[in-house]
């Protein structure tokens, strides 16, 4: 799976990352638009309507998860890919902490599976419920949302410093790496970047694993 995003061209990833997230999210506020702009207050008081009101906010709200998901999946294997795929061709001088990378790298998926309970939470329950549901929640949510955001910028860094060490085939200090950190968080430009040379380097390397 990782020689896959090694391989990939850096428009394709733009289009995968980018693109279909972006055109799904188009569909969905345009399928919300068409529904609000022809639906009428009479329709809560029909029960077939009622029933077709409660469809489509359903659809609604399963739609954004299911993006979510889609998103977090292309960008993380990305860089999952940098970070791990790119190992097999660091120098074998330089020590480099994976088990750590891997751990903090999983968090922001619990993270993820949180945000989507809590989006439940608030679609599914109101009044006092709502509230005890927060009561319950929160004090779980909040410090692994804040841990999560820790992670990222690591697995930022883990894939910043894999890059850059495969490429100058030696051990690496921040200075060396800090603009592909950058580049990786602003992924959007950085991938017109930093990919065609991830393919460079794939195609330079792969015979040593073969």
């Amino acid at each position: 799976m990782t020689n896959i995003f090694l391989r990939a061209k850096h428009w394709q990833l733009f289009l995968l990352m980018i693109g279909i997230p972006l055109l799904s999210k188009i569909y969905m506020y345009a399928r919300i638009w068409m529904f609000e702009s022809y639906s009428t207050p009479e329709m809560v008081t029909d029960d077939m309507g009622f029933t077709q009101v409660l469809d489509e906010k359903f659809i609604q709200f399963g739609w954004f998860p299911a993006i979510m998901l889609l998103f977090s999946l292309l960008v993380f294997g990305w860089l999952w890919s940098l970070a791990i795929g790119l190992q097999k061709w660091v120098p074998t001088d330089v020590k480099m902490k994976t088990l750590r990378f891997k751990v903090f790298f999983f968090i922001p998926f619990i993270d993820i599976l949180f945000i989507i309970n809590y989006m439940t939470g608030i679609f599914m329950f109101n009044g006092t419920a709502f509230l005890m549901y927060l009561g319950i929640i929160d004090p779980v949510m909040i410090p692994l949302h804040l841990f999560s955001i820790f992670c990222i910028f690591h697995t930022l860094y883990f894939a910043a410093k894999t890059l850059k060490t495969v490429e100058f085939k030696r051990k690496v200090g921040l200075g060396d790496f800090i603009g592909e950190f950058f580049l990786l968080w602003f992924y959007f430009v950085g991938v017109w970047i930093i990919q065609p040379r991830v393919n460079q380097l794939y195609e330079k390397n792969k015979t040593i694993t073969h």
